[in-house]
């Protein structure tokens, strides 16, 4: 028997990366997909992948920073496959750039997705969720969300805002059946950061690891799973120890990285 039979599972960020990945994951356990992003003709690939275990899988073309397009896109596979169990906030965006060259527009550009896009997606189902007293509702974080790395000032604070406001949603949803769970990753060999280099101590792992992460999240509920564990778990025990030993071991391990000669992927509305 597969896991996830007969679940529905929605997704943002579904037509590559993670998202594509963790679609994949949860298709081969028998979860029909929604799979929701900006860019149609990927997110069309992604859903053939999907259909080929056996499942049914939508599209929805949506961009997590309009309203109308988020809400339309929940609304859509709610009315496609008559309920959603499991909803991944997966989409993102990153930006490097030191503290002191970064803009206010930058800033808010980086939140408008990070933090406002996945508050978007969490409240256009919850509704949903709480009216059948069951779900799950996964959020991509990042380790940058327990200890911020130089130079990710935006990137840090809009993913420790976003997992500081599902720490009280979870404990605010306790009794109600909906679950919360919190994806913390490391360095993820995807497109968004193929322009750094990182050192082999937080050498970049694969999507279909966070994939995993995301499946154990809505097997057991855990509220906070990291991927890989071991070594982002350490760094979370050793600021929490000492956060000038925490700083010290991102300078003595260059846990920031290092930009090579590829170029960056940035979003429209961000610049150097």
């Amino acid at each position: 028997m597969k896991k996830l039979a007969g679940k529905v599972a929605a997704i943002t960020g579904a037509s590559s990366g993670i998202g594509r990945a963790t679609a994949l994951r949860l298709a081969r356990e028998g979860a029909n997909i929604a799979l929701i992003a900006r860019n149609r003709e990927r997110l069309e690939e992604a859903a053939r992948e999907v259909r080929s275990f056996g499942v049914e899988a939508e599209v929805f073309v949506a961009d997590t920073t309009v309203d109308e397009q988020v809400t339309r896109a929940v609304e859509g596979a709610i009315a496609r496959f008559g309920h959603i169990d499991i909803f991944h906030c997966n989409a993102g965006i990153y930006f490097r750039k030191p503290v002191l060259e970064l803009t206010m527009e930058q800033i808010r550009h980086v939140f408008e997705t990070n933090f406002y896009g996945n508050l978007r997606c969490a409240y256009a189902v919850l509704p949903h969720f709480l009216k059948r007293g069951s779900g799950s509702l996964v959020v991509t974080a990042s380790m940058d969300s327990k200890k911020g790395f130089p130079p990710d000032g935006a990137y840090a604070a809009s993913k420790f805002a976003i997992n500081g406001f599902m720490q009280v949603l979870r404990q605010e949803l306790r009794g109600s059946g909906v679950k919360v769970s919190m994806i913390f990753p490391g360095r993820i060999d995807t497109p968004m950061i193929d322009f750094v280099d990182c050192p082999a101590i937080t050498a970049k792992v694969s999507p279909e690891k966070v994939a995993d992460g995301v499946l154990k999240a809505v097997l057991t509920g855990k509220p906070e799973v990291y991927v890989p564990h071991g070594s982002n778990r350490l760094m979370v025990w050793v600021d929490t120890l000492s956060p000038r030993l925490g700083d010290y071991m991102v300078r003595l391990f260059h846990l920031g990285g290092k930009e090579n000669e590829r170029p960056p992927v940035f979003e429209e509305g961000l610049h150097k």
